[in-house]
């Protein structure tokens, strides 16, 4: 696109901002690198921008800000520059991912960030860089968003900012420019029409529909499921038009639901040929030559413990008593051994970042040559390790731990569910698993011992139960249950955890820069928010001491004092709310693991766990040593999964260079700089969380889809989370959440219904006849409806 084509009126403003001095129509152009059309382009644009009042036209033809003619004058005075300055600016301005220009730093209302579109047609910039001064993100209305796409990183600019006494207060802004786009390709819905052919994307956050011209790309049928690459993005009121590259199939097609979400995420699913290649040429058996400098586990009954379903296992334990206490091996399949740094194969890895698993298929981070073959600890195979190997005492302290290259032999491929029988005293499995019951009721009585050193320690377990779908022979969902956690499941996380933790201090106290897994302290913000949830249940959190500071409520006005009761024209004074300062903002894990045991087996238990979990922030990995809350330890990696997650693999190598480097001093910082590491953790972060939202969006598609066969029934439901815009509830019978709307009760109690903020109810009604339906609250339901856009269940109340 020529830059005739795709000139705005923000690139105008935003170049005139840079420039100390008013410019003519051709320095503009010149600076703007604009051909002949651009150039009426340019005249028409500074015209509009001059009637709005946004540009002013000085003499002989010259164009500046509007209201910076004065400041000009003062500083051509102080200075005696000429206009003609502004034009060794950046002249880049649209096209491609073009670099911020420099002014951005020295304008304190400018800010970089990621715009997150909402289907209703405003957004919101999340800043690249934290701003004090802003409370949340920048809110861009509708009309400021300009040719943006959801997800795209860009430049903004704050144009209304509301503070008080020097708080944090929410801020309102445009788009200036785009500087990368996010969405090279598009998935969507194919659809014929008299003006064109036109996608619409399953992505609602993206706003905008695109265009496919008459011979772009694949020719599919009406109402087909196509990919489709942009050619043109949205520019200067024009729509994007892009090519179909790839048909899916139709929406209602088996399996379709997944393709729909890998393109959507744009999660990596297809490997490269010198990938599969280089995985193809690693994979190959277990020779002498690499057993050399490993320490020899085969003549020890290790075995894996996972899923009925699990393909690839990359832990394996081995416990036994001792006089002193226990003596456990955790040994991590030796992923670093196949894949070198730099490689493709890495590369590729890093850019998964993670496997993503959905319950019919899996998105592997590593070819299946090596996720399924040579890394996967097969039984009564020989594969190679790196191991933890830990002494503890009777109370589950670490009192010597060992770290080395190892190889290992698993005797059998257990199954939590086998496991939890043996452990149960089932006969049957006893029997089959014979030489090794001993092995596993001692797994059983560590697992216990090293939860209850981290009860002591404050570790928080919430427990909460996750649907698990249920599939036929033939691949077709046929219910919807809640997983269970048996002591089978604990044991393995109790030893996962502290291999995990090990490798962290040992690392540390090597003083290598490497990768952590923190969880940083909750927000005071948000806990006060819970406080005030768990008090309407009697409960509280007993944060004692919370220094206050108070904050101006947006739109918020409440009656003056002493004015009470003298009707809508007495005089008004701000609403004001206190927040505790994070100076002073005492809040532990033991606090929230008090809580926990309080409500352990009450009706409420399930809601308070969600509502903690909540209050909570999202962990993550970083460079810095910041610990981990939930948990409660103070140094804490992710070490134990390898095959499936890519900053395992990086601590592996940490880990494999401080053994070959013992004598390394604190001052080298290892096999990474602290630089590529940092990038490694905001990466693995972001794969992270996309895989979680994928893995989640298709549990609501396939739910939804199951529920369309029970419209019209009726369920017992929980009140788990309410909204302006109506309650969530949790089903009974079923595992099933879904959204009872505010216009659902509207209609069915003939009252006007609002969202009441201090006890977080909706209200219906007033008086007598007021109906409140609030957090914690029973009630029938009736399958309703499903939303098509969002993919989610709708249930009307049963009066």
């Amino acid at each position: 696109m020529s830059a005739a084509e795709s000139l705005t009126d923000d690139d105008v403003l935003n170049f005139l901002g840079q420039s100390r001095s008013p410019l003519s129509l051709r320095e503009i152009a010149a600076g703007l690198t604009l051909r002949q059309a651009g150039r009426r382009s340019l005249a028409k644009i500074l015209s509009r921008l001059k009637r709005r009042k946004q540009v002013e036209e000085m003499g002989g033809g010259r164009y500046m800000l509007a209201g910076s003619s004065r400041a000009v004058r003062e500083a051509g005075k102080a200075t005696g520059k000429g206009a003609r300055a502004a034009t060794r600016e950046p002249r880049e301005l649209r096209g491609g991912p073009a670099q911020p220009p420099r002014s951005p730093a020295k304008d304190p209302n400018q800010l970089v960030g990621r715009l997150v579109a909402h289907r209703d047609g405003y957004g919101f910039v999340v800043p690249e860089e934290p701003r004090r001064d802003i409370d949340g993100d920048l809110f861009i209305p509708p009309s400021q968003l300009g040719d943006a796409m959801h997800g795209d990183r860009v430049l903004a600019r704050i144009e209304r900012h509301e503070r008080a006494h020097g708080a944090a207060g929410r801020a309102e802004g445009r788009i200036v420019r785009v500087l990368d786009r996010a969405n090279a390709t598009v998935v969507g819905l194919f659809r014929r029409g008299p003006r064109g052919n036109v996608v619409l994307p399953f992505e609602s956050r993206i706003l905008q529909e695109i265009v496919i011209p008459p011979g772009h790309g694949v020719a599919p049928f009406d109402g087909a499921v196509v990919d489709v690459e942009i050619t043109r993005f949205p520019g200067g009121g024009v729509a994007p038009a892009g090519r179909v590259i790839e048909v899916l199939g139709r929406q209602n097609d088996f399996g379709v639901d997944v393709e729909i979400l890998i393109r959507k995420h744009h999660l990596p699913h297809r490997f490269a040929d010198d990938v599969i290649q280089e995985a193809q040429a690693a994979a190959r058996p277990v020779g002498h030559a690499e057993l050399d400098g490993r320490r020899d586990f085969r003549h020890l009954p290790i075995v894996t413990i996972d899923g009925e379903t699990a393909r690839d296992f990359d832990d394996a334990v081995y416990v036994e008593r001792r006089p002193g206490g226990w003596h456990l091996q955790v040994h991590i399949a030796d992923v670093a051994h196949y894949v070198a740094r730099d490689s493709a194969l890495d590369r590729e890895a890093r850019l998964r970042g993670t496997s993503v698993y959905f319950p019919d298929r899996a998105v592997p981070m590593l070819p299946e040559d090596l996720s399924n073959g040579i890394c996967s600890l097969k039984p009564r195979e020989d594969r190679l390790v790196m191991s933890v190997v830990l002494d503890l005492d009777h109370d589950g302290v670490v009192t010597a731990a060992e770290y080395t290259p190892g190889v290992i032999r698993s005797v059998e491929r257990m199954t939590y569910t086998d496991v939890n029988r043996v452990l149960q005293g089932d006969v049957e499995a006893m029997a089959h698993y014979a030489e090794l019951v001993e092995r596993f009721q001692a797994m059983r009585d560590l697992a216990l011992v090293l939860n209850a050193k981290r009860t002591r320690r404050g570790s928080l377990d919430f427990d909460l139960p996750e649907p698990l779908l249920v599939f036929d022979t033939a691949g077709q969902m046929t219910g919807i249950v809640r997983s269970e956690r048996n002591i089978a499941h604990r044991l393995i996380e109790e030893f996962m955890l502290a291999a995990n933790q090990a490798v962290a201090q040992y690392l540390e106290g090597r003083g290598l820069a490497s990768l952590h897994r923190v969880h940083e302290k909750p927000d005071p913000k948000r806990v006060l928010e819970f406080e005030e949830l768990a008090q309407a249940f009697g409960y509280s959190l007993g944060v004692a001491g919370l220094s206050e500071r108070r904050v101006t409520v947006r739109h918020g006005r409440v009656a003056a004092s002493g004015r009470a009761g003298r009707g809508s024209g007495a005089r008004q004074r701000p609403m004001v709310v206190s927040l505790p300062e994070p100076h002073t903002f005492q809040i532990r894990p033991q606090h929230y693991q008090r809580l926990t045991e309080k409500i352990a087996g009450k009706p409420e238990e399930r809601i308070m766990s969600y509502l903690m979990l909540r209050s909570l922030k999202q962990a993550r990995y970083a460079i810095e040593l910041l610990g981990h809350f939930a948990l409660a330890f103070d140094e804490y990696t992710h070490f134990t999964s390898p095959i499936r997650r890519y900053p395992d693999l990086v601590v592996h190598r940490v880990l494999k260079w401080a053994l070959a480097h013992p004598a390394a001093a604190r001052e080298e910082t290892g096999p990474y700089t602290r630089g590529e590491l940092a990038a490694i953790a905001v990466e693995s972060s972001e794969a992270e969380r996309r895989a979680d939202t994928a893995e989640r969006e298709l549990l609501q598609w396939k739910t939804a889809r199951f529920m369309e066969q029970h419209l019209g029934e009726e369920y017992d439901a929980l009140i788990i989370s309410v909204q302006k815009f109506g309650f969530f509830v949790e089903l009974m019978e079923i595992f099933v959440e879904g959204l009872v709307p505010i216009t659902r009760l509207e209609e069915d109690t003939a009252e006007h219904c609002f969202y009441r903020e201090r006890d977080h109810a909706i209200v219906s009604g007033r008086g007598a006849r007021a109906r409140v339906w609030k957090l914690g609250d029973q009630l029938r339901v009736r399958a309703d409806r499903i939303d098509p856009m969002r993919r989610r269940v709708e249930f009307a109340p049963i009066a």
